[in-house]
């Protein structure tokens, strides 16, 4: 007897074959069958109208803290993940010690924007090693997670309070090297690091990474091909506006020395820059020359920004506001309230010094209220502020302004989300280049910012749904199976018997994510964005149901991925998209 069958639906592998009506047969977590079945179940879903294809896998997530008091990953999987990876960028919660859990707590709340107070009170760092930290998610988490152990966790284990500023001595990267190669027997699925400007710890000194050099790189990523089953991500200078030559030669040189693929963070989209994208894959080209395999991580379109008057984000980068969110809540209303600031802030805000977050961040007219807090605001939610400002006979910004001390400066705002049809095609055409891979979520960071949760169902209404650009059939790969390709997940990224069961099943005509909303349900009364999913009918893990019609189950069939038992190795110089 079958322990599920899901009978009727539009089956889409997600190898790009052609969708067919099938029934698909569960058994232990399993599929085992696909086509025409008569074998009786202990549960049966009618699939009509329906599709299901395999659970979407998120490569780029910082779920490593919120598993502890949230198995379930919310909300990735109403979005239809089945499948996370952790550790990114270099910042990873082993190994370490009593000595340093504070240090990589401050870091982790500045540099990946995550509420301290959550961190402090949802993380009693019950652990030590790379090993002992992925023991304790074990058997207990909704969603398959993997782990990559971060450059900088590993960094400060081994010097302390100097990783931010010292060249590793040989004996300290040997030291590192050590406990990297024993987070990887234990279970991690690769190494992870940062270059890049904009990552600060909690003390606003640069990240541990961030102070290595070149010969340091080299070694740990030597240590990766020791370990089958890994990989190496990487976040560069480059990543933001283009790599240099010498960039390009230490990724081609990583990846070659590790005889891994490695993965960089951040693709962006744009139809108007195109010379942008194209001098930042040339990176691959470089690596294929010399060996290696270096793969672009894409995100999926422009992701809205979320803002606000008491987090300050993106607005205190503005020329001279930073010193308004300085001030407390009470006082910051007082200002806010003075016609004589709110002339000083705006003529800041249009000011050529303020860059491209004039445009970007203090375009007034266009602002949208998101989400309101009041009464007497709650009118104006989901409107924009020209519209509002008309009616009010005020001029945008002295609208809007009014409406965020109404809310105690708690009001949701959104800045206009540059996005086009262009865009998108863009963005199809990149996909479906093999020196990219779909991802770039960051869900489970940013969480006063983004929600970055929505990227599959964000892809599938964007993509598909509403423009047409792409069959389910193309979009479903590019959010399955091309990348448990890349980091060898066995037996997952496609409907096949064999395969886990990790299956969705989502509505066609509707799927597309809900709205951004900030919700208040994190340790120490934290909050964050979150958004629910539309027409994602059920997910399942491991065979078993985790979201049924929008909502979490509780059950937690997740299972913790650990190199070489769970992942094959994918080496450099290979064709990895393919068998």
């Amino acid at each position: 007897m079958l322990d599920l069958l899901i009978r009727n639906g539009t089956v889409v592998d997600g190898t790009g074959a052609p969708s067919r009506r099938a029934d698909v047969g569960v058994r232990d977590g399993r599929v085992v069958a696909i086509g025409e079945i008569d074998e009786p179940a202990a549960r049966t879903v009618d699939a009509d109208g329906l599709i299901v294809a395999p659970g979407f896998i998120d490569l780029h997530t910082h779920y490593d803290a919120q598993l502890f008091w949230d198995p379930t990953a919310s909300p990735s999987p109403l979005h239809g993940v089945t499948t996370v990876m952790g550790g990114n960028c270099g910042f990873s919660l082993a190994p370490t010690d009593p000595d340093h859990t504070g240090y990589l707590t401050r870091m982790m709340s500045k540099v990946e924007g995550m509420p301290r107070d959550a961190l402090e009170q949802g993380l009693d760092w019950n652990w030590r090693s790379f090993g002992e930290f992925l023991d304790r998610l074990e058997g207990g988490i909704g969603v398959n997670a993997g782990f990559l152990v971060g450059h900088s966790a590993l960094r400060r284990a081994v010097m302390g309070d100097a990783a931010v500023s010292d060249e590793a001595s040989p004996e300290q990267v040997a030291a590192m090297a050590r406990n990297l190669h024993a987070a990887l027997e234990q279970g991690g699925l690769g190494f992870s690091t940062s270059t890049v400007s904009t990552h600060h710890d909690g003390e606003l000194q640069p990240v541990p990474s961030r102070s290595a050099v070149r010969s340091e790189f080299e070694v740990l990523a030597t240590a990766v091909a020791d370990h089958p089953g890994t990989s190496i991500e990487m976040i560069l200078q480059g990543c933001l506006s283009g790599f240099s030559a010498e960039e390009e030669d230490l990724m081609a040189t990583l990846s070659r020395l590790a005889n891994r693929p490695l993965n960089w963070n951040v693709l962006g989209l744009s139809s108007t820059s195109p010379e942008r994208i194209a001098q930042q894959l040339h990176a691959s080209d470089v690596a294929a020359a010399k060996g290696g395999t270096v793969v672009a991580l894409s995100i999926i379109h422009n992701m809205p920004v979320f803002i606000s008057f008491d987090s300050g984000v993106l607005l205190s980068g503005l020329p001279g506001w930073r010193e308004l969110f300085v001030l407390p809540v009470a006082e910051r209303i007082v200002s806010l309230s003075d016609p004589e600031v709110r002339r000083r802030l705006e003529a800041s805000a249009a000011s050529e010094e303020a860059g491209n977050l004039r445009s970007r961040v203090a375009n007034w007219p266009e602002m949208t209220i998101q989400q309101s807090y009041s009464s007497q605001t709650a009118p104006y939610e989901g409107r924009m502020m020209d519209d509002i400002a008309h009616e009010r006979g005020q001029s945008p910004f002295d609208a809007l302004l009014d409406i965020v001390v109404a809310d105690d400066l708690k009001t949701g705002l959104m800045p206009p989300t540059p996005e086009s049809d262009a865009d998108w095609e863009a963005g199809v055409e990149l996909w479906n280049d093999n020196r990219v891979v779909v991802g770039g979520s960051d869900a489970g960071a940013h969480l006063d910012m983004t929600c970055g949760a929505v990227y599959s169902t964000g892809l599938l209404e964007g993509a598909v749904r509403k423009r047409g650009l792409i069959g389910w059939e193309e979009a479903i790969a590019l959010l399955t199976d091309r990348p448990a390709r890349l980091y060898g997940l066995r037996e997952r990224g496609k409907l096949a018997p064999g395969y886990w069961a990790d299956i969705v099943i989502f509505d066609p005509d509707t799927v597309a994510p809900g709205a951004v909303r900030m919700r208040k349900d994190m340790p120490g009364g934290a909050s964050r964005l979150y958004a629910d999913s539309i027409g994602m009918e059920k997910v399942f893990v491991n065979g078993r149901e985790i979201v049924a019609n929008g909502s979490f189950t509780g059950e937690l069939p997740g299972q913790l991925l650990r190199s070489g038992r769970d992942t094959r190795t994918v080496t450099a110089g290979t064709e990895w998209w393919r068998d």
